[in-house]
């Protein structure tokens, strides 16, 4: 179906006036999405924008307090995920939902099976199966187990499980997050496909490049209202951005010249240096040169591939390529390995990957020491809880009780600890992803001086935020990511502001 037949179309779906309330915030204020067959449609935002809480409302998760919603020109008021899906919406989350020990036929047609009588007819289950892959183009044999095959394939399974129920619309949540090159355009062509059969599909990606290569249409919203809707080819991207992020594009020019600012000399040899470093369907290889007494930061939107750029270079993630050196010696990609050398990760997820809640303050800060000295050489007791006390009191952590157990503290406090674990160990280059995320003022601007503070001294930083004003604030060098690319690297000074990066991550020819 061509975009000008699909906008004249009758709306499969018309969301008008959505709010969702829950305890002290609005999540959702009178947001209206229509989603028309034979077009493919972005739902855009940064996070905290409501995209999700409007899908959980059209797919029954949520049940809304105001608004319409209407699919088909029946109106529904759907309180569980079966009412959405009776009529005829489908979902296919960022996250594969298959059961991987059973075979590719037994999981699109889970709950669809052919039967006879009682029992299920398994041959023409299989055949049922072959026919609705063979719709998204894949060959593949329907009795062979889904474990067997790659994240790409099994995402083309998700979606033909999602068309079993005859969808007339189809929800992807991040369906390229685990791909390649090569399967983003496999699964383009597929989702092409059906919106030429006359699918409706919502599309959330932060990909701005993909975004812009298979979407029709595109809803912005922002702090839970709509902002508002466009053509997508018809809104520069510069635009989209400033939308999303409520900033003013008025002032945005030279774009390609800000793109690829040299970055200043320096006379010492880098402390860390990554030559080609990259992880397919995870950041494609990027350069970077980290100097002793420097803060580096690293901007972009959410999903540019911040964090996992943070990751390479602690060697959290395995099977990179490229060549990673510390101090001048070639570094193997592992985190004792890392921490050994004297380099330290904060992770942005200080909940999964952090504080381990059920033990003490005291004990989270000795972790990464004491990994550094491995299991036969305990740290004594004297020189821990001196150690303990130092850092307690340098990041004024409160309460001041080491024996309390951190998940009683509050966010900003748990922060603190974790930046006391990793400079317990003496690092000289600590890598931070979102250490203010999540934290109150005054806990920001203490952890912000110490950043500082610990450059001025000598050591080497990393920094990653969302906040493009605090990366500003503390970088010397900012380096600028989209789409899971380096796009640029801009040396930070007095006429360099937040707009500066927001063209960069804009720009388009040779920086896309």
């Amino acid at each position: 179906m061509s975009t000008t037949t699909a906008a004249t179309a009758a709306p499969v779906v018309e969301m008008t006036g959505i709010t969702i309330e829950f305890p002290g915030v609005k999540a959702l204020d009178g947001v209206d999405l229509t989603l028309r067959p034979g077009e493919v449609h972005a739902l855009m935002g940064e996070n905290g924008a409501g995209k999700s809480t409007l899908i959980k409302a059209l797919t029954g998760v949520y049940q809304i307090d105001a608004g319409r919603i209407v699919v088909s020109g029946a109106e529904h008021r759907f309180t569980r995920t079966r009412d959405s899906q009776d009529a005829g919406i489908s979902t296919v989350y960022q996250e594969v939902n298959l059961c991987s020990n059973l075979s590719v036929a037994e999981n699109i047609m889970l709950g669809h099976e052919i039967r006879f009588g009682p029992f299920i007819n398994w041959p023409a289950t299989r055949r049922k199966a072959r026919e609705y892959l063979a719709l998204l183009n894949l060959d593949i044999d329907p009795s062979s187990a889904l474990s067997s095959h790659s994240i790409a394939v099994q995402q083309l399974c998700a979606i033909a499980r999602a068309m079993v129920v005859d969808a007339k619309v189809l929800i992807l949540d991040e369906p390229t997050s685990s791909l390649d090159k090569a399967e983003v355009a496999e699964l383009f062509d597929v989702i092409r496909s059906l919106r030429d059969k006359g699918v409706a599909i919502l599309f959330v990606s932060h990909f701005l490049d993909q975004i812009y290569e298979i979407t029709d249409r595109l809803t912005i919203l922002r702090n839970g209202r709509l902002i508002s809707e466009h053509l997508t080819k018809e809104l520069p991207r510069m635009e989209l951005i400033s939308a999303m992020i409520g900033r003013s594009s008025e002032a945005l020019a030279d774009v390609e010249a800000r793109a690829h600012r040299v970055v200043s000399e320096h006379d010492e040899a880098p402390l860390l240096q990554a030559v080609a470093l990259g992880r397919d369907g995870s950041v494609e290889p990027f350069d970077l040169d980290v100097y002793a007494g420097e803060i580096v930061g690293v901007a972009g939107l959410l999903g540019s591939g911040r964090t996992e750029v943070a990751r390479l270079l602690y060697g959290a993630d395995k099977g990179g390529s490229g060549k990673l050196t510390f101090d001048g010696t070639t570094r193997g990609a592992a985190p004792l390995t890392s921490i050994k050398r004297g380099v330290a990760f904060s992770s942005e997820d200080r909940k999964k990957e952090g504080i381990i809640g059920d033990l003490t303050v005291r004990e989270n800060i000795a972790l990464a020491m004491q990994a550094s000295r491995g299991p036969w050489r305990p740290i004594p007791a004297k020189e821990l809880d001196a150690v303990v006390d130092r850092y307690m009191k340098a990041l004024n952590v409160y309460p001041a009780n080491p024996n309390m157990l951190i998940k009683n503290l509050s966010g900003g406090n748990q922060q603190k600890v974790l930046l006391a674990r990793w400079l317990a160990t003496a690092p000289r280059l600590i890598i931070l992803d979102e250490p203010t995320r999540g934290i109150d003022v005054g806990a920001k601007a203490e952890i912000q001086r110490l950043v500082a503070e610990l450059a001025a001294d000598g050591m080497g930083v990393v920094f990653i935020s969302s906040e493009l004003d605090e990366v500003l604030r503390l970088s010397q060098r900012v380096v600028v990511m989209r789409d899971r690319q380096k796009i640029g690297e801009i040396t930070n000074g007095p006429d360099v502001t937040s707009t500066t990066i927001l063209e960069t991550i804009a720009a388009s020819g040779s920086a896309s």
